[in-house]
């Protein structure tokens, strides 16, 4: 059966810093509804049950960053950062950069094993609560990323086939299996609370990159 699904371009509300004049910008929000974002290499009839997709009118974007598709959802969070200045650093070093300074603010808020695991996951313990992606445009890179607050993995499990990649700590594991939540592990933040966590980590980031 040919898929019908209707896979629009990436115009989320983090896609507006893209173009911003600023030299660092800043975007969270929270998902009005379930979206089903395609990483660049990814395709609907790989990635997903197109049939139950289709049936529950998921809207399904692409968006110009790699990495594997990912569910959004209200009870997630979704942030972004558009650098310029320090868009010749290799992605890894970025990548770590940005994590240490979310990690830092997660533990002042007690949540504990908080590990970088893969290129850009963090996890707690070997389970992933936030995955990012980043996307390289002249002298511009644009990374995104999602944080799991209190959405139940079988939404994932429900909507995405097993990735085509997937980090070595995965080991195979299904999506219920590899995926977690901060209210799964028993830290009942509600999402406000989450972006506050997010925003502090990046005002502290911020203050780190004005001395590069």
């Amino acid at each position: 059966m040919e898929n019908t699904i209707n896979v629009e371009a990436y115009n989320l509300p983090d896609s507006e810093i893209i173009n911003s004049p600023a030299p660092l910008d800043f975007c969270i929000w929270r998902p009005d509804d379930i979206y089903i974002v395609l990483g660049r290499a990814n395709n609907a009839d790989s990635a997903l049950h197109t049939d139950l997709v289709e049936r529950d009118r998921i809207r399904v974007l692409k968006r110009p960053s790699g990495g594997e598709t990912v569910i959004l959802s209200p009870s997630m969070s979704v942030f972004s950062i558009k650098f310029s200045q320090i868009s010749r650093e290799r992605p890894r070093s970025v990548f770590n950069m940005i994590n240490s300074h979310l990690i830092t603010s997660f533990e002042n808020a007690g949540i504990k094993n908080l590990n970088t695991k893969g290129i850009s996951d963090i996890s707690i313990g070997n389970l992933k609560i936030m995955g990012s992606s980043m996307y390289l445009k002249n002298n511009i890179l644009f990374y995104h990323a999602v944080l799991n607050v209190g959405e139940d993995i079988s939404l994932i499990s429900k909507y995405l086939k097993h990735p085509g990649k997937e980090p070595d700590y995965r080991n195979g594991r299904s999506h219920d299996e590899f995926v977690t939540s901060l209210h799964k592990e028993g830290y009942n933040f509600s999402v406000d609370e989450a972006e506050f966590l997010i925003s502090n980590a990046f005002h502290s980031l911020q203050k780190e990159i004005n001395k590069i």
